[in-house]
């Protein structure tokens, strides 16, 4: 009896030592409000953590985003609305994890993982922490075989590896969101995540009944956090998008990413950073901008040994058709190609208007084979010529016979806008665009 109750008394100390000690949560109160800006005084909460406000309206949930000696800035996750002076602020820590598994397929989610289309709850138990481990550059596997997205500019011109970043470039209104859609469903990904972030309501239901369809639906994951949600739901949507999209990539899956927009993440965070008082340093955006982009892009790609891959599409809003916008800048300089879209090439009716001069695939010559990549060269320097003396031929100053590869760029014109165009609805695969190719790079000469 006595040896049991030694037993006992060993297994209470253990669980004993596991049980946390009870400390009890100071609540502080608010002291001031400036935009979106909240001020709290009198708790203590790590920035990252969440805080409940007491307001005409209920509670309030804010988010920490730093802090000046005892006082806590926190910016709200929902619409500032009912808050009184004085009101009571208490900590509620961190942030919980996100839900995951096979059945968030065909489900549209919030910026913090939570169920928008009205399909009820989330059937799964399944979660993950919001952040996943970081992979050593060194144990990712290299790009090596193609990634067929089913728009034949890009599969031929422009070839994407699997585990590959891209780049979509473009002002307003040229066409990226239904470029999208259409590698969304010519894709021969196995998942497709899709981030809708900053953008019009109407969008997103229009992108998710017309573009995705009952087909692109059922294997995708859609998050969308539309221009009228808080600036920290806008972070989240891309942060979850990444890591629902991190989850399938560690199950072995190819994942193709989508992400609309990446600028808009920028000006999210650029909203978060100069609500805290951080300097601006470049056109506007603070230094904290330029630190966050890099390091969400490069959580996407292959995974290791046993796992799959992340192939990911960011749209950058160019301003103003400026390719020179800081963010455009830094994209550019961190993603694996791009692809700009041309306003000019939009206007005449050239869709999708991709202009395949000033786009390109930095891992295309490690995808795809030497015919291929001799074929890309030689259309693409057949179009180039076209377009230098386009100005000499349109206005007469051309004569015919002048010079024979003028001649031939000009005979070649047609079929080349022919084979460059496609329609919205059309799905082209990676083979048929390499044969079409090869047909169009055998007639150009030089």
């Amino acid at each position: 009896m006595n040896q049991r109750q030694q037993q006992l008394r060993d297994k209470l100390t253990v669980h004993h030592k596991k049980v946390l000690p009870m400390r009890p949560v100071a609540s502080g109160q608010l002291v001031r409000v400036v935009g979106l800006t909240l001020e709290a005084t009198g708790c203590r909460a790590p920035v990252g953590s969440l805080c409940s406000i007491e307001t005409m309206a209920g509670e309030l949930v804010a988010e920490v985003v730093g802090f000046d000696d005892k006082l806590l800035y926190l910016m709200p996750i929902e619409e500032l609305r009912g808050v009184l002076p004085g009101a009571r602020v208490k900590p509620l820590g961190e942030q919980s994890s996100l839900h995951v598994g096979l059945s968030l397929l065909g489900r549209v989610l919030d910026g913090s993982g939570a169920p928008l289309d009205g399909l009820g709850p989330l059937n799964t138990d399944q979660q993950a922490a919001r952040h996943g481990p970081n992979i050593n550059p060194l144990s990712r596997r290299a790009i090596t075989e193609p990634l067929d997205v089913g728009v034949r500019a890009i599969n031929s011109m422009l070839t994407v590896g699997k585990g590959q970043r891209m780049g979509l470039f473009a002002g307003s209104g040229v066409g990226k969101s239904v470029l999208l859609g259409m590698m969304t469903r010519g894709s021969t990904a196995d998942i497709i995540v899709v981030g809708l972030v900053g953008e019009r309501g109407r969008e997103v239901k229009e992108f998710i009944e017309e573009i995705l369809g009952e087909e692109g639906r059922a294997r995708s994951v859609v998050v969308a956090a539309p221009a009228d949600t808080s600036p920290l739901m806008r972070l989240r949507a891309c942060e979850t998008s990444t890591r629902i999209a991190e989850y399938f990539r560690d199950l072995g899956y190819d994942v193709l990413l989508l992400m609309d927009s990446l600028t808009r993440y920028a000006q999210a965070q650029r909203e978060v950073a100069l609500a805290v008082g951080e300097p601006p340093a470049t056109k506007g955006y603070p230094p904290s901008v330029f630190a966050k982009l890099p390091r969400l892009v490069e959580r996407a790609g292959n995974g290791g040994p046993g796992q799959g891959s992340i192939t990911a599409f960011y749209t950058v809003l160019t301003e103003g058709d400026d390719q020179q916008d800081p963010i455009a800048d830094a994209s550019r300089a961190i993603l694996d190609g791009h692809v700009v879209l041309s306003r000019q090439l939009a206007d005449s009716g050239h869709y999708p208007a991709i202009d395949v001069e000033a786009s390109i695939s930095r891992v295309a010559p490690m995808v795809i084979s030497a015919e291929h990549l001799e074929a890309m060269r030689r259309v693409k320097q057949m179009y180039a010529l076209y377009q230098q003396n386009r100005d000499l031929i349109s206005i007469g100053a051309y004569s015919q016979g002048s010079d024979p590869r003028i001649d031939n760029a000009i005979r070649l014109q047609p079929a080349m806008n022919a084979f460059l165009r496609q329609g919205f609805k059309d799905a082209v695969s990676f083979d048929d665009s390499k044969l079409m190719l090869s047909q169009i790079a055998a007639q150009c000469q030089g």
